[in-house]
């Protein structure tokens, strides 16, 4: 064990150790122990692992604290696997030098406006649990290449950048899970230029990552997003989010989910992915999709979007089920509302969806850049969308509002205002041009201009009105 006290370490916060612990790496045993104290350091412990071997990162007697006091990350892992995550294409040196760095039981502390915690270049299988990382301007970084990254029950907080940033990487098999993700000013995890397959975030609580509580003059003009993947350069595919809570507060073009695909020729750079079982909440809109392709969103309460709780450009092969889209009386204004909204897709499926308006049953933008509302669901400029078995309670001013769609079925749903007076000016208003639509089997309610406002191009058929 590297005791880094024994390699002249003080421990007491005020002494510079950065001399000492790269001693202890140097001359240790690849354990590099920090019994509890506070490590203040002024340059980044540089962790070359084809140098060093592999290396482990330990708090022990209690959680020890690294101060960085200066510019860059307190640890930088770096490596040299350059191939894929296939057996076949490991050389014998990384398995003996180069493998599975971990780093554990330690807190990182910035000190400085450009200090980092954690960043990984080339590693395969660093894990890193039970850390906490706060004050910082990036939690953890990973570039260029990494492989089978394991990142749990770790406490990333209060960073004035990303809690988890993969910036420019090429990355397979990455687990996120079992961790707080919070206050960091642009995202809790943020995915920018990169080559991503296989990413799983599941079981964290990610919340409040925007600049409401920073307060950085000009900030809030830069979106963020509890988790956010912009794929305009690179691509991300085959991921999950599932059970995770995803609780905002309003940021201007915020989301909690936000997915930004290349366009809509190339929406396969995002997509393959699964949203499910779920806590999304309160920001302007919750999950916001761009030139996204394969996708399910699934079992999941998703509630309060300042715009839309759902919001899908450009996308195709998006199927919706299952959901619940409501708000919370007890915590907002009662003018703030729901809703869906479809603009510019193909091939899209809602299906088993409740959605419920707030009791005032009116849309107040009661932030800027907000979107006016013309339905619970709204499906403009769309082909080939399935709205089955979906109930779509107390809406205003309709329940479903259609624009220049063709192909599209609307079987089997609910639409029903019980307020009294009813605020619903109809159940179903088809606006424009389209071929091949159809209302069946649908119980609608009767609101203040009637049942179903639609042209001849929509067949109606079967429905319980009134």
């Amino acid at each position: 064990m590297s005791n880094v006290r024994q390699y002249g370490a003080a421990g007491d916060g005020k002494q510079d150790d950065t001399g000492a612990i790269e001693h202890a790496l140097r001359d240790g045993d690849g354990l590099l122990d920090f019994p509890r104290g506070v490590y203040r350091i002024t340059r980044p412990i540089l962790i070359r692992l084809k140098e060093f071997g592999p290396i482990s990162v330990r708090g022990s007697g209690g959680t020890a604290k690294l101060v960085m006091a200066g510019a860059g990350p307190a640890l930088s892992f770096e490596a040299t696997h350059t191939a894929t995550a296939d057996p076949a294409g490991f050389r014998p040196e990384e398995w003996a030098r180069e493998r599975m760095p971990t780093v554990g039981d330690i807190e990182i502390q910035g000190a400085h406006p450009q200090a980092d915690g954690i960043r990984i270049v080339g590693v395969m299988q660093p894990t890193i649990t039970g850390v906490l990382i706060r004050e910082v301007r990036t939690g953890i970084s990973l570039q260029q290449r990494a492989r089978n990254v394991l990142i749990s029950h770790c406490h990333i907080y209060n960073n004035t950048g990303v809690g988890i940033h993969l910036d420019g990487v090429n990355l397979h098999q990455m687990i996120v899970t079992g961790s707080h993700i919070s206050y960091c000013r642009l995202g809790g995890i943020r995915i920018e230029g990169s080559e991503i397959r296989n990413l799983q975030i599941t079981g964290n609580d990610i919340e409040y990552n925007n600049n409401r509580y920073h307060k950085v003059p000009g900030a809030d003009a830069e979106p963020t997003a509890e988790v956010y993947i912009d794929c305009r350069t690179g691509s991300v595919r085959e991921g999950t989010i599932a059970s995770n809570t995803l609780q905002a507060t309003y940021s201007p073009n915020g989301s909690n989910i936000r997915f930004i695909g290349t366009s809509p020729e190339q929406n396969h750079k995002v997509g393959l992915w699964t949203i499910t079982g779920n806590l999304i909440g309160s920001q302007e809109n919750n999950i916001h999709l761009t030139s996204a392709r394969g996708m399910t969103i699934s079992g999941n309460v998703i509630y309060s979007g300042h715009s839309r709780n759902l919001l899908v450009e450009n996308s195709r092969n998006i199927a919706v089920g299952n959901n619940v889209f409501d708000h919370n009386p007890d915590y907002e204004p009662k003018e703030l509302c729901t809703g869906i909204r479809f603009v510019d897709s193909v091939d899209c499926s809602l299906q088993g969806v409740i959605i419920q308006d707030c009791q005032a049953g009116k849309h107040t933008v009661a932030e800027a850049g907000a979107q006016t509302r013309q339905g619970l669901i709204e499906l403009v400029r769309c082909r080939r969308i399935n709205v089955s078995g979906v109930q779509i309670l107390e809406p205003a001013p309709y329940g479903l509002f259609l624009d220049e769609c063709s192909d599209t079925l609307v079987t089997g749903c609910t639409i029903l205002d019980s307020r009294t007076p009813t605020l619903m000016q109809a159940a179903i208003s088809w606006q424009g041009t389209g071929s091949g639509n159809l209302i069946g089997n649908c119980r609608l309610g009767s609101g203040t201009a009637g049942s179903v406002i639609a042209g001849p191009h929509v067949r109606q058929w079967n429905n319980l009105p009134g």
